[in-house]
C-alpha cells in the first residue's frame, strides 16, 4: 500500500505540479486547498501519513492549520513538511514553533522534496513501530514473571502494581485448583 500524503496549497497549479511529482514516485496524494479543508481532510481518513503545507493561504494561513493539527490528538504525531515562498529566518522559526519537522522553500528541487518527505515517512513509522514494541512485555511462559526495563524478573502483581493504578485480588482458577488439590476433586 502505498503511503498517503496530504498537499495543501491555495494554488491549484502547485497541487497539480506537487501530486504529479509524488504519484510518479509511488505516493497516494489527497490535495486541499485550505487550511480548513486539510483539516477536514484529516477528519475522514486516518491514513495519512505526511503533509505538505503551503504557508501563505486566505484564511487559516500554514502556521496556523499546522498548530491546529497538532493540538488534536489523532494528529499530533503526523509530520508536517512547510513547503512555501517565505524564506525569512523569523519565518522559519515559526513554522518549526509551529509543529513542521521540516521546512522547504520555493522554488524547490524535486529530488531533495522527494528525499525529506521519504525520510519523514520513514522516521513516522519508525516511530510508530517504536510505540507498538515499546507495549511489548516480556513474560515468563512457566513462571509469568515479567521482565522490567533493567532486565530483572518480577512477578506480575509487582510489575504491575508499580507500574499503573491496577489492583490485584488472588483467587485460583478451576484448573489450578484441580491441580494443586487433587484430593478435592477425587472421583465421585
Amino acid at each position: 500500500m502505498a503511503d498517503t500524503i496530504l498537499i495543501v496549497d491555495d494554488t491549484p497549479a502547485n497541487l497539480q505540479v506537487l501530486g504529479q511529482i509524488l504519484k510518479g514516485n509511488g505516493y497516494a496524494v489527497i490535495a486541499a486547498l485550505s487550511g480548513k479543508d486539510a483539516l477536514s481532510a484529516l477528519q475522514k481518513r486516518s491514513d495519512i501519513d505526511l503533509i505538505l503545507l503551503d504557508v501563505m493561504m486566505p484564511e487559516m494561513d500554514g502556521f496556523e492549520t499546522c498548530r491546529t493539527i497538532k493540538e488534536r490528538i489523532e494528529s499530533k504525531l503526523l509530520p508536517v513538511i512547510f513547503l512555501t515562498a517565505k524564506t525569512e529566518t523569523a519565518d522559519i522559526v515559526e513554522g518549526f514553533q509551529s509543529g513542521g519537522v521540516d521546512y522547504i522553500t520555493k522554488p524547490f528541487n524535486s529530488e531533495e522534496l522527494l528525499a525529506r518527505v521519504r525520510t519523514h515517512v520513514e522516521l513516522k513509522k519508525a516511530r510508530e513501530e517504536l510505540s507498538a514494541l515499546r507495549g511489548i512485555i516480556p513474560i515468563c511462559s512457566s513462571c509469568h514473571s515479567i521482565r522490567e526495563d533493567g532486565g530483572y524478573w518480577e512477578q506480575v502483581d509487582v510489575y504491575m502494581a508499580r507500574h499503573s493504578d491496577v489492583a490485584f485480588s488472588h483467587s485460583i482458577c478451576p484448573t489450578c485448583m484441580e491441580k494443586l488439590y487433587p484430593d478435592l476433586f477425587g472421583e465421585s
